[in-house]
Formats: structure tokens, C-alpha cells, sequence
């Protein structure tokens, strides 16, 4: 059985910086995504939201539960439902690490204290969004960056998956590999556990086509800019950027998710829209489900004005 596409889990877009990579001011927190953009999104025509949270969002520097930040978390659900959305429930930082080196978190694969706190939030999620497996999907953890840290992932992850089983035996857990969720990575993440453990694989390649003038990509060009003309891609190109997470999934009789993907707003729309339907034949011939990066604002955002010119067609493309 295909669970994402059965489930409706196909095509999809992030929710990014709303309870994640932000200031989490009770404004960002309240405004910066409300029921109206769901329902947006819904008439978009997608069937998900992936939904970034970190870890303080809804734990206080001690471990102890900030309620208001699970019920904010479980409100969206709520909008999601009414909407006729599902959601990804991806923790984008925990306690000791995130991909993002500026969050100043570190220790986590070698600390047993904070892997402990990270079971026992995904445990605390668990009871608190489970029931409604049709609906509500887990990511454990975003972007593992460095390779040397595989071992160790695959290890915690499996004791994660073995503790939020035994609360939500049906929910589908996402699991990406290290080089953040690069798909040539995805060949070292453990077989999964059951079917509804899904790989997971984030795609922005090739880089300098969908970073180009990203200030965060120091080994970038900041002032190169390059048409979908100039990127020269090869016809094959996506699939050879799949081919691994796609054999390392046959292989072990796991579904494939890309859970992020996208360009940049230095690009210019109609390169971008190009990048979009390119990628998206590559989904489609591996039958692949996906999750736009990002709706609003973050530098990517399809939602914003500059895309008004081309968003009936790139919604076509996602």
C-alpha cells in the first residue's frame, strides 16, 4: 500500500518561519499564519501542509511543557481539518541541534540528556496529536548535517519510532538522512521499521540556480544571478539527483517524500517556474510526494506578490 498517496499526503507546501526561524513573538506566533492562508492553500488545490516547530516553541528552557504552544500547534490541525488539509508535524530543531549553525545548538548525538528530551517531547506530541492518523504525519527532526553523525541518528532514530509506536502505532514517521536530507544520503538511513516509516529527502540542487544571491551560502557568488537558460541542466538531471533515494527505497520496501523543495525570490519567476515543472515531471515518473518550500515570505515564498504572474501555472508544477 502507498500511504502518502492513499492518505493524501501527495502534493503539499511548508508552512516555514511561522513556529520556526522566527523571532516566536506572540505576534509572529498569532499572525504570521491564520486560518485564512489554509484555506488558501486548500484552494490551491494541495492535500497537506508541513508544519516546521521547534522545540522551545513548545518546551521552556527547563523541559517543561509550554501549553500554548501545543495548543497552538493542535488550533492549526484544527484549521487543517476544517479545510480538508492533512499535516506534517516536522520538529525543525530540538534541544543540542539544528541544521542552522546560528541557532547555537549543539551536543545532541553525543548526549544521552538531550536525546532523553528529545524522545520524551516526540512521546509528549504523540499523546497530544494522536488519533487521527489519516491526517497527521511526524517528521523527527530536520536536516541531519554532518555525515559522521549517521550512526548516531539511526540509532536514535529507531529508539524514537520504537517510543512513539508504542502511543501511535498507525501515524506515518518521516525520516531523512544526513548533508541536510540530501538524497544521495538517503542510502544510509537504516530499513525502516514498518511500512508507514516514509524516507524522506529535501532537494535544492542545483544550488547555485535556486540560492543564487542566498547570503546564508557563503561559498555562493552573492551577486551571480543565472536564467533557467544559463543553469544548463541536462534533461536527466532530477533523475540523477533522485536516483539514490529512489534505489535506496525500492531496496529496502520504504515510500519517498521530498520534503522540501524550491527557489529562491532572487530568481526571476519565470526561471523559477521552469525549475518547478522540470522537477515536477521527476516526481511524477517516480511517483514521488512532495512539500513545497515555503508558502509565505522566507526568501522562497510562493504566496508573495512577485509571483502573481506566474502562480496559476506554477501550481500546476507542484
Amino acid at each position: 500500500m502507498t500511504y502518502l498517496k492513499s492518505l493524501g499526503f501527495t502534493r503539499g507546501v511548508n508552512l516555514g518561519g511561522w513556529m520556526s526561524q522566527c523571532d516566536y513573538s506572540e505576534e509572529r506566533l498569532e499572525r504570521f499564519i491564520t486560518e485564512a492562508d489554509i484555506a488558501r492553500i486548500a484552494d490551491w488545490g494541495l492535500d497537506h501542509v508541513r508544519i516546521p516547530v521547534d522545540y522551545n516553541v513548545l518546551e521552556d528552557e527547563a523541559g517543561d511543557w509550554r501549553d500554548a504552544g501545543f495548543a497552538r500547534l493542535n488550533r492549526a490541525l484544527g484549521w487543517c481539518r476544517r479545510h480538508g488539509l492533512n499535516a506534517v508535524i516536522d520538529l525543525h530543531k530540538t534541544a543540542g541541534f539544528s541544521f542552522d549553525e546560528g541557532e547555537a545548538e549543539a551536543g545532541f548525538f553525543d548526549s544521552e540528556a538531550y536525546q532523553l528530551r528529545f524522545y520524551r517531547l516526540w512521546e509528549e506530541l504523540a499523546k497530544r496529536c494522536a488519533g487521527d492518523p489519516a491526517h497527521v504525519a511526524f517528521e523527527l527532526l530536520n536536516e541531519v548535517t554532518e555525515e559522521r553523525f549517521s550512526p548516531a541518528w539511526n540509532r536514535i532514530a529507531a529508539e524514537c519510532v520504537r517510543r512513539i509506536r508504542l502511543i501511535a502505532p498507525e501515524h506515518l514517521i518521516l525520516l531523512g538522512s544526513y548533508h541536510n536530507n540530501s538524497a544521495h544520503a538517503v542510502p544510509a538511513l537504516d530499513p525502516p521499521a514498518d511500512a508507514r516509516v516514509i524516507y524522506n529527502f529535501h532537494c535544492y540542487e542545483p544550488l547555485r540556480f535556486t540560492h543564487q544571491g542566498a547570503p546564508w551560502v557563503k561559498e555562493l557568488d552573492q551577486d551571480a544571478r543565472l536564467t533557467w537558460a544559463q543553469a544548463g541542466l541536462e534533461e536527466d538531471f532530477f533523475d540523477r539527483v533522485f536516483a539514490p533515494a529512489v534505489e535506496a527505497a525500492k531496496r529496502n520496501g520504504a515510500e519517498l517524500y521530498c520534503g522540501e523543495y524550491g527557489v529562491i525570490d532572487r530568481a526571476r519567476p519565470e526561471d523559477a517556474l521552469e525549475w518547478y515543472r522540470h522537477i515536477h515531471a521527476a516526481f511524477e515518473k517516480y511517483a514521488i510526494s512532495r512539500c513545497a518550500w515555503s508558502y509565505k515570505r522566507m526568501d522562497f515564498g510562493l504566496s508573495d506578490a512577485r509571483m502573481d504572474g506566474v502562480r496559476d501555472e506554477l501550481l500546476k508544477y507542484l
